[in-house]
């Protein structure tokens, strides 16, 4: 017997050291999160999302910032903390970049030429999001500056000596520019996550994948150049993807030769952007439909009711050509109220969030086309310099908070939603009915 006790308590102390490192360090000894929530892709059946066969109605939100800022280990813990907050609030999908092209902290240094330090913080979001059972909304590219864009597509075969033209259109349509995006998208959608072990394809914590952030062709009003960019990419994702959602990522607008470009769009301009709600849409490929929501970016002089009023409109238009035209979900994945307005007061927006999810709610209860909706932006508490006149904290103002989620204790409760009332969540939604 002492032989036995003078070997096995040296076994104990090395075990105790092993489960020490093991419960600090885990990451660095496992590919699996410990509490991995299981998640079913999301499907799509006529004009309503499905899982496992449940109507899925989604309220959810943008935090476009969680890959950057998942690079450094200083600001990598925002993401956790957002995420846990969103689950405690009972919100479903976050909408986020998948992309960083050419800029601090790029995923895409050149074509072709990836950072895996940076794919290595994608994973990580990944990853951290399905732990927490949250999905994922990725979006491939940016109309705009930010993070690269198609602007820096263009810049990069100009300075190749391959590029057609120096006008950021050109990214539509230049032959070397869409090899480029074919090869990026190509390489995301076939990547290994390294923590998870599974190809982003093959991963049901992504919900779906937006082609581009509001897309824009000013040199062709026609729509045409657009059009043919969207059939072909969405047409190249789906053969290498038939398991996720894809939707174009469009702001909404209706095109010259749409009967609402005069009477829904916010004002002329909007029909000449090049760009055309249903057509864009209408696609085989594309699955479901994207409207953005900014009235007081469209509109100067409106008063706030009349904005809300043209919310309510715009939103009901959208949902009407989801139901009767497209036949196919319209998610709002972009909605938000500047707070640079004259006058402004927290009130305003908490009035224009509640319009948004009534249209949403009453779509729900229909079973209607209106899919769910995504504020813009969430942040934490910390991140002033990355806000702008639409972020929150949301959890800073309780009459904000307790509106998102009286929003997602109303979705839950309809058509046996796959939101459970269970924990917390059961506690937050008592008497939001």
């Amino acid at each position: 017997m002492a032989g036995g006790n003078g070997l096995l308590f040296p076994l104990l102390g090395f075990a105790s050291i092993i489960a020490f490192m093991y419960l600090s360090f885990g990451d660095l000894f496992s590919v699996n999160y410990k509490n991995e929530i299981n998640l079913s892709f999301v499907g799509r059946n006529g004009s309503n999302f499905v899982v496992d066969d449940k109507l899925f109605y989604i309220n959810g939100w943008n935090s476009y910032w969680f890959m950057d800022h998942a690079v450094h280990d200083h600001t990598r813990p925002r993401i956790r903390a957002m995420l846990q907050a969103a689950a405690k609030m009972g919100l479903t999908v976050c909408r986020t970049w998948a992309f960083n092209d050419g800029d601090y902290n790029a995923l895409q240094i050149s074509p072709g030429q990836f950072d895996e330090r940076v794919f290595k913080a994608l994973d990580f979001v990944i990853a951290e999001a399905r732990e927490v059972g949250i999905r994922l909304l990725l979006s491939l590219v940016n109309n705009l500056d930010a993070y690269g864009g198609k602007t820096r597509y263009v810049k990069w075969a100009w300075s190749e000596g391959v590029g057609l033209s120096s006008s950021n259109d050109s990214f539509f349509y230049d032959p070397s520019i869409r090899i480029y995006f074919k090869n990026y998208v190509k390489t995301i959608l076939t990547r290994k996550n390294t923590i998870t072990g599974l190809q982003y394809r093959d991963d049901p914590t992504i919900f779906g994948w937006e082609l581009i952030n509001e897309p824009r062709c000013i040199t062709d009003p026609s729509g045409d150049t657009l059009q043919d960019w969207i059939e072909e990419m969405s047409t190249f994702i789906k053969t290498i993807d038939n398991k996720h959602l894809l939707t174009v990522g469009l702001e909404g607008f209706y095109g010259p030769k749409s009967p609402k470009s005069k009477t829904v769009n916010p004002e002329f301009w909007a029909a000449d952007m090049g760009v055309d709600f249903i057509r864009n849409s209408a696609h085989s490929t594309i699955d479901f439909a994207s409207v953005h929501i900014y009235p007081d970016q469209w509109f100067k002089k409106k008063s706030l009711k009349g904005k809300l009023k043209f919310v309510a409109d715009w939103m009901h238009s959208h949902i009407e050509d989801g139901e009767r035209v497209l036949k196919k979900p319209v998610m709002f994945t972009e909605f938000g109220l500047s707070d640079l307005n004259k006058d402004f007061d927290p009130a305003q927006r908490d009035e224009f969030y509640k319009v948004v999810f009534d249209v949403i709610y009453e779509s729900a209860k229909k079973k209607g086309a209106g899919a769910g909706s995504f504020a813009w932006q969430f942040l934490v508490e910390g991140m002033d310099e990355f806000n702008d006149d639409f972020g929150i904290v949301p959890w800073k103002r309780a009459e904000t908070y307790s509106i998102i989620t009286r929003h997602t204790c109303r979705l839950a409760k309809i058509h046996g939603g796959v939101t459970p009332i269970t924990g917390n969540l059961k506690d937050i939604c008592n008497g939001r009915w």
